[in-house]
């Protein structure tokens, strides 16, 4: 059975890097709220415009954004333990994968595509929501960007296209964030978007926009003409 699979992944010549939140599965109104609730306590509004801008960065991005400078080391620490912990709860037993996800793992997974999950998100909650949806047996690697910068860097795809063993050149990520799609511009690879949480117009500098998983065609990542080396 690993000869076959090492031998499909061969024929496939590629790897897809799947960003998490807004991606595989709605994470949108949890963040929001948990973000909203603890900026609250500090005195601080959290429009929805900032939200959507931010959505995809680790939150230095977003605190960055949001004060107009870089937080200071223990208010880092401090808001991100606070909204992560209320996210967590928040969304426990309520995950659910988006439409096409499950597919699109599947098939890829059986014609031995090495996948990876690279994400902004802290550890526990990609532990929390990949074991509660039991996405876990489609992810060779599972990186995510806490100890590394944040999208729109590339580190965290770059370090994913590592781990799988694929060039960069040969990957393609999925992604939903505006900073998601500049990282993979940035790290040369190619790029489907999904407006699960931003327009096409802000999506543009994808290769590819849809609005679901499921309009793509069977045939849609081979079709992304990754050849070239990374």
């Amino acid at each position: 059975m690993a000869g076959m699979a090492n031998n499909a992944a061969q024929r496939a010549n590629f790897g897809v890097l799947w960003d998490m939140d807004g991606v595989l599965v709605d994470t949108g109104a949890f963040h929001y709220a948990a973000w909203t609730a603890t900026l609250r306590r500090e005195g601080l509004t959290y429009e929805p415009e900032i939200f959507r801008a931010t959505f995809g960065m680790d939150n230095r991005g977003v605190l960055t954004r949001l004060l107009g400078r870089d937080p200071e080391p223990e208010f880092l620490t401090r808001i991100s333990d606070e909204k992560e912990a209320s996210f967590r709860e928040a969304i426990r037993g309520k995950a659910q994968p988006l439409p096409g996800v499950r597919t699109w793992l599947s098939r890829l997974s059986g014609a031995g595509v090495p996948q990876a999950l690279a994400s902004s998100a802290p550890p526990a909650n990609i532990e929390l929501l990949v074991d509660s949806l039991a996405l876990r047996s489609y992810f060779t690697a599972i990186v995510s960007t806490w100890g590394m910068p944040g999208k729109p860097d590339p580190a965290v795809f770059l370090e994913a296209a590592r781990r799988i063993g694929v060039p960069a050149g040969r990957c393609v990520v999925v992604e939903d964030a505006v900073a998601g799609v500049e990282a993979a511009r940035r790290a040369g690879m190619r790029c489907i978007a999904v407006t699960n949480t931003n327009s096409r117009a802000e999506l543009s500098g994808a290769d590819v926009v849809v609005d679901s998983l499921e309009e793509l065609g069977e045939d849609a990542f081979e079709r992304m003409n990754v050849s070239r080396e990374g």
